[in-house]
């Protein structure tokens, strides 16, 4: 326990603060988080592109170390797959073990390599990783790379955004988180737009190449914000020895994970629109204005650039709100976060329904509408499970947290199988009904998770 974690800001502290009125260090950790993040979605925007267009056409695939040994491994676990149910699965275990290596790189970093070089590391991997996908023969390599680094970067950075406010600081964390997120959002719009053009214009190594160059300016922020990030980053470190949990803080563990499983529904639909919805997009929507070819990985940038702007109003909605007594509370605004991403994808499904080409300004609302459910469902859920979390498994409940990602990742790389034997606007509505099943839960629960989380607490 330490005077930086546990003592309230003063107002002598928030005059020094220099970020948006909040701690330095935030600044260093946002923007670290947004060069990672532009070179994570530059090259998830290109991966399933990249797979179904040009690695798995022959001539190529047989150039991948591995890969015949490895898809026939897939093929016994799921079955024969088509060209983009392969790319699908494939970008499913990726990104589903990308957010599932956090649990344990926090873990790590809790008991035996502290935040700061657990970050490091993983910013390292994580430049290898981008820079293996640069070459077809280094494929699987890369994405292992990638995956590990993930692992080590992701849950302890986020971590670092909480312990720089006041246990019972919380609008302060949830304001914290909120600007970390506009970073994320920052280097996700970014990304598909610099490495899909990069790739349009000269090829998808080119693409992949500039994303590990992105990823190694993310290290050098980090590293140079060092002084900044000392103390709050060495704040505490579980030890060995440290006392079992008690049965207040065993509820408060169950509750929050029954809230992070209620966001795997609407991140199914969410996260569909880096996969199947780009395949789509190439296949059935028109791109061409005024002589211009749009390239299709430009449309992943539209949800974070919403995320960037819809931020001003949307806290000034949630003041209005509270001001009334009315504003949402957090499970609240998960159960609203899942209707929105339902609404987005039956606007899909009704699009294809018409039939006929589909006019660009569709995908286009689509991902205006799952920009706004990403603010309302995941840097709520990161402050709750920041706030609440027991300390000492505090950075490991936190890469729990992107164990949700995985579940819903894993998943949604095994509907893309259904692209296809269903169509379009039945595989759209089905997941426009997954993310409605997720609201409907969150409102159910929402009363008996909120009572059991205050009589914890």
């Amino acid at each position: 326990m330490t005077i930086l974690e546990d003592a309230p800001r003063t107002r002598a502290d928030r005059r020094r603060a220099t970020f948006f009125g909040e701690p330095p260090a935030l600044a260093y950790l946002a923007f670290t988080e947004a060069w990672e993040r532009f070179s994570y979605y530059g090259m998830t925007a290109l991966l399933v592109l990249y797979m179904t267009k040009a690695l798995f056409t022959p001539g190529h695939v047989d150039h991948v170390a591995g890969f015949a040994a490895f898809r026939a491994g897939l093929q016994a676990v799921f079955g024969p797959m088509s060209v983009i149910a392969l790319a699908s699965q494939i970008y499913g275990l990726y990104t589903g073990f990308v957010y599932f290596t956090p649990v344990f790189g926090g873990w790590i970093a809790d008991r035996w390599l502290g935040r700061r070089n657990a970050v490091v590391l993983g910013a390292l991997l994580m430049s290898g990783g981008h820079i293996a996908m640069a070459f077809d023969v280094s494929f699987l390599l890369a994405l292992v790379l990638l995956i590990v680094g993930c692992g080590f970067l992701k849950g302890n950075i986020s971590t670092q955004v909480g312990s720089l406010y006041a246990e019972n600081d919380g609008a302060g964390r949830t304001r914290g988180y909120s600007i970390f997120s506009i970073g994320i959002n920052v280097g996700a719009v970014a990304g598909p737009l610099a490495c899909g053009l990069l790739a349009q214009l000269y090829g998808w190594h080119a693409g992949f190449g500039l994303a590990g160059v992105l990823m190694l300016i993310g290290l050098a922020t980090y590293l140079i914000g060092y002084r900044h990030l000392q103390d709050a980053v060495n704040v505490h470190h579980v030890e060995a020895t440290s006392a079992p949990l008690g049965r207040r803080e065993w509820v408060t563990v169950g509750v929050l994970i029954v809230v992070i499983l209620l966001t795997v529904f609407q991140s199914i639909a969410y996260y569909q629109n880096s996969s199947i919805a780009l395949v789509w997009i190439s296949d059935n929507v028109n791109l061409n204005v005024l002589g211009f070819h749009i390239p299709v990985a430009w449309f992943n940038s539209i949800d974070s650039f919403v995320s960037i702007i819809a931020v001003p109003p949307l806290f000034a909605l949630w003041q209005w709100q509270a001001a009334r007594g009315s504003e949402p509370g957090e499970i609240g605004k998960i159960a609203i976060g899942a209707w929105m991403a339902a609404s987005a994808n039956l606007l899909l499904a009704a699009a294809c329904a018409i039939g006929g080409r589909v006019s660009g300004i569709v995908p286009v609302i689509y991902d205006v509408i799952l920009g706004v459910a990403f603010l309302y469902y995941w840097p709520t859920v990161l402050a709750l499970v920041s706030r609440a979390a027991p300390r000492r498994i505090k950075a490991t409940m936190m890469g729990g947290v992107f164990l949700s990602l995985f579940l819903s990742n894993i998943t949604l790389g095994w509907l893309g199988r259904f692209y296809g034997p269903m169509s379009p606007a039945e595989f759209w509505a089905m997941h426009g009904a997954i993310a409605a099943a997720g609201g409907i839960l969150a409102l159910l629960l929402q009363p008996g998770l909120e009572r059991l989380l205050n009589a914890a607490e």
